[in-house]
């Protein structure tokens, strides 16, 4: 598995693990890499990736609720949710990476922990944003 594919899985795995148990972000996160350790510039990678899903959430949610009005999001699985909130962050708030990588690799993750239908929805919703992208960086940058 190539290391940033690897480091978004631990993300989605602690994402995952703080939305079902509610756990502290940074405990969860460190536990996870003292049980598979990545190598120092994934792990700052994958260290600013959950910080900013954590830090950020309340506007990811609001983006997704947008991006795929016909489900609430606490209908949305949990491994989904999760995805689309990495998904939008590195989209609209990160930039570091290309959109069309944050957008296979969510399919990807998708892919490997979701549903059957979990690929084609995040890369719906995905689409989505990226369509009225604009729109969104607005929107985020003008919102608390």
């Amino acid at each position: 598995m190539k290391p940033r594919r690897r480091a978004r899985v631990t993300v989605l795995q602690t994402l995952y693990e703080i939305d079902t148990t509610r756990h502290d972000p940074q405990a969860a996160f460190a536990q996870r890499i003292a049980e598979d350790p990545l190598p120092e510039t994934v792990g700052q990678f994958a260290r600013e990736l959950i910080l900013g899903v954590v830090q950020q959430q309340p506007k990811l949610d609001r983006v997704i609720a947008q991006i795929a009005p016909e489900w609430p999001l606490d209908q949305i699985a949990v491994v989904d949710r999760n995805i689309l909130r990495m998904g939008v962050f590195e989209l609209l708030l990160s930039q570091a990476t290309p959109q069309k990588v944050a957008i296979n690799e969510a399919i990807e993750l998708a892919k490997m922990f979701g549903s059957d239908a979990s690929p084609r929805f995040v890369n719906g919703a995905l689409g989505t944003l990226v369509d009225r992208f604009n729109e969104f960086v607005q929107q985020v940058g003008k919102e608390p």
